[in-house]
């Protein structure tokens, strides 16, 4: 499943591609896409078609696009398109004549617009989705909570779509304090991989970049959030920051085809990963110093972690 940066990359082409674009026509291929849409395909179709797109915005993995109604007196969004990737959903920018894709869901016809060197730009937006988990639908705007911008976009509006409200900001987000998360992360008393995959608290963080994330920062899985100091805290913070930017300057992670960015294209940070993946391989870290210590694979939530035994060694008082 795309985990933050990926949706943050697919975030970026559609913010460059799509914003300040009229949606002109709605083509739902197959309803399934929309049953979260829970009003109907024509009331769907009602409130998309002839709005434009103010700003695309990101919280966690969440990924909406504002859209203001044409006769609206004010620059003011008045609901969001929200695009749910799961498993395997694309959001593809095509030009209308192109092959329609396999597994094509939604196409939205996008008004025309030109680059900054005045090429024309392509006017389908796509929405592909293999296994048909993940789905697009209309969501009303409510006020934050906290008063700051609803999440990483191209505006400050202090809005956020109702279905997003109940998650937290992540470490890409300018308003995620850090002094926030370590009183709620001390006060969750878990252990600390557990904790970072609970978006009520921290979001965007999926199974690849906590493993990832920890092993930066020679802490493990298992360490109970109440013994964490503030210092902890800040490496941990700052290790899932640095992770998930180098992450993000390559483009994402893709272990297969089913993720890529609005042109198509799959990320290649999958080639720098330091745990995950790499169990029964040397760890890096311990390799540069001369030890010959094995990436260890262990049971986790019904799924795994990887871990550096040496780098990250299992406290007497874990609580996985």
């Amino acid at each position: 499943m795309p985990e933050l940066p990926e949706v943050e990359v697919v975030r970026r082409g559609l913010a460059r591609w799509v914003t300040g674009r009229t949606v002109e026509a709605v083509e739902v291929v197959d309803r399934r896409s929309l049953r979260r849409h829970v009003a109907g395909v024509e009331d769907f179709r009602g409130n998309v078609t002839g709005a434009r797109v103010t700003d695309v915005v990101r919280r966690g993995k969440f990924l909406w696009m504002t859209l203001q109604d044409p006769d609206a007196p004010r620059d003011v969004p008045h609901v969001a398109l929200m695009a749910h990737l799961g498993m395997s959903g694309q959001l593809l920018i095509e030009e209308p004549e192109a092959p329609l894709e396999k597994h094509l869901k939604v196409r939205l016809r996008l008004s025309t617009a030109v680059d900054d060197e005045g090429a024309p730009l392509p006017a389908d937006l796509r929405f592909v989705d293999q296994r048909i988990f993940g789905g697009m639908f209309v969501a009303d705007l409510e006020p934050t909570a906290d008063g700051a911008p609803g999440g990483r976009g191209d505006t400050d509006l202090p809005l956020i779509p109702h279905q997003a409200a109940h998650i937290a900001r992540d470490p890409l987000d300018p308003s995620f304090s850090v002094e926030s998360f370590h009183r709620r992360l001390r006060e969750r008393r878990t252990g600390l991989k557990r904790a970072l995959l609970d978006q009520g608290l921290i979001s965007g963080i999926g199974n690849i970049y906590a493993d990832e994330a920890l092993w930066a920062a020679r802490l493990h899985y298992a360490r109970p959030t109440d013994t964490l100091r503030r210092p902890d805290t800040l490496r941990i913070v700052e290790a899932v920051t640095t992770v998930m930017t180098r992450a993000l300057d390559a483009g994402g992670t893709s272990f297969d085809a089913l993720y890529v960015n609005v042109n198509g294209a799959s990320g290649y940070f999958a080639r720098d990963l330091e745990a995950y993946g790499r169990a029964g391989q040397p760890c890096r870290r311990c390799a540069a110093k001369g030890r010959s210590t094995l990436i260890r694979r262990e049971a986790f939530m019904n799924r795994s972690s990887s871990l550096c035994p040496y780098c990250q060694p299992r406290p007497r008082n874990a609580r996985a």
